[in-house]
């Protein structure tokens, strides 16, 4: 579901994006330039454009995706660190296996050969 979501919500910044750059400024009218407003029959604000129907239209889907996307992120709990290796002190310490306590057994003692047994004659 989050990756259908993630989706939609590129698919809507994009969306978006073009809808904002296609639409003209306020004052890009030729009638703005000597004073006058160039939709003085629907008043001075004028009606609502398509342009400007669907950028309120797409910035009100991108909100709902933003905030979905948000809720579904704080409720994963998931951090950047689950997933990572242990340390490599971690990985190379032994643990000991016989009755001593691990505090008397050296974590990286150096190997040394066995004492030579002394020789008998007969």
């Amino acid at each position: 579901m989050q990756i259908l979501i993630t989706i939609v919500h590129v698919t809507v910044c994009i969306v978006l994006i073009l809808v904002v750059l296609l639409q003209a400024g306020k004052g890009a009218n030729m009638g703005a330039v000597f004073g006058g407003s160039s939709q003085t029959i629907f008043g001075s604000s004028g009606p609502g454009t398509f342009l400007g129907k669907m950028t309120t239209a797409v910035a009100v889907i991108f909100m709902l995706t933003s905030l979905s996307l948000s809720y579904s992120a704080s409720r994963k709990g998931s951090s950047l660190m689950e997933g990572a290796a242990k340390p490599v002190a971690q990985q190379t310490a032994p643990m000991p296996t016989s009755g001593t306590p691990a505090a008397e057994v050296p974590a990286a003692a150096p190997a040394s050969p066995a004492p030579a047994a002394p020789q008998t004659t007969k």
